[in-house]
């Protein structure tokens, strides 16, 4: 390839600029430099702050959604102000920007919600009518239906953030992305992972995304290599379910798919935003079908639900 990053024209890497975004782009650094043999020099990080990012104070679904994340990057990288921008794929819309790929996963970390708690250990163990904290519809209605008895209050903010709300007391625990510690160095903060058998995943968490322009020829070439094909065929699945939905941060959709061979199975599971009714199923074929899965999956939910499933806001 002759277009190669050196320090002369490094590679933009456009990222949000919290503890877990930049740890998230200097993975792909690393990745990238060790596939091309570049040094540290021949890329630079750009950190832009998102709407979502300046405003903490309010839920995401009074401020718009998933796209909160990603607006500002997104236009940074269609001015050619970046090259590429690193994303969290459990943030991502299903559907990007013309003239946007995203073509190029991380290998997935544990994809598995962390039960978070100075003092204690499970969700069992919660105290009748303890206070819980979470920004995630998703995660709140999985409790709520679990366990209606629980007070759930809003926990937005970066990890850092969201530990120092307990301890100050704001709730008795939370819950975070496996992943998110893991890359963090920060493992020892979970009390425990909680088995998807108990409480599924979000689509595509633990999956870092790279977005290009669609026309740049030289930067599809330079990602290929650290395409990990594995994820993208779980992930493909996963956002295919999602998409046939119309998910968003308003509306409580998880989705889990795991690779065995050449089958994939795929589990999904959408609620009431309540709590009050969780409806789940799963697929398993060939990797092959996983997006017609997801979506054959997805309309078998929403028959099931009915109209109206998701008003309950």
């Amino acid at each position: 390839m002759k277009n190669f990053p050196d320090p002369d024209r490094p590679l933009k890497i456009g990222t949000r600029g919290s503890k877990l975004a930049l740890a998230q782009a200097y993975e792909l650094r690393a990745r990238v430099m060790a596939a091309h043999d570049l040094p540290a020099e021949a890329f630079e990080i750009v950190v832009i702050r998102t709407t979502g990012d300046r405003v903490t104070d309010r839920p995401l679904k009074e401020i718009g959604g998933k796209g909160l994340f990603t607006k500002e990057i997104e236009e940074a990288l269609a001015e050619g102000g970046i090259d590429i921008a690193v994303h969290s794929m459990k943030d991502m819309p299903t559907v990007q920007p013309d003239g946007m790929v995203i073509d190029c996963l991380l290998p997935r970390e544990d994809a598995r919600d962390a039960f978070v708690s100075p003092h204690v250990g499970s969700i069992v163990e919660l105290p009748e009518g303890a206070v819980v904290g979470s920004s995630s519809l998703r995660r709140r209605a999985q409790l709520a239906h679990r366990r209606p008895d629980l007070r759930l209050v809003e926990f937005r903010g970066n990890v850092q953030t969201r530990l120092q709300k307990l301890e100050d007391g704001v709730a008795v625990a939370t819950f975070l992305a496996m992943a998110g510690l893991s890359r963090l160095d920060m493992l020892h903060v979970a009390r425990s992972p909680i088995d998807p058998a108990e409480m599924l995943p979000a689509v595509a968490q633990g999956a870092i995304g790279i977005e290009r322009r669609s026309d740049d020829d030289g930067i599809a070439a330079l990602l290929r290599p650290v395409n990990d094909v594995e994820t993208a065929q779980r992930v493909a699945a996963e956002r295919a379910f999602l998409a046939r939905l119309d998910g968003s941060c308003q509306t409580p959709i998880a989705g889990y798919a795991e690779l065995q061979g050449t089958r994939l199975s795929l589990r999904g599971e959408i609620l009431r935003p309540d709590g009050s009714q969780a409806l789940a199923g799963t697929r398993e074929g060939e990797i092959a079908d996983g997006p017609a899965m997801g979506r054959d999956l997805a309309e078998e939910l929403l028959t099931r639900a009915g109209q109206g499933f998701f008003d309950h806001l």
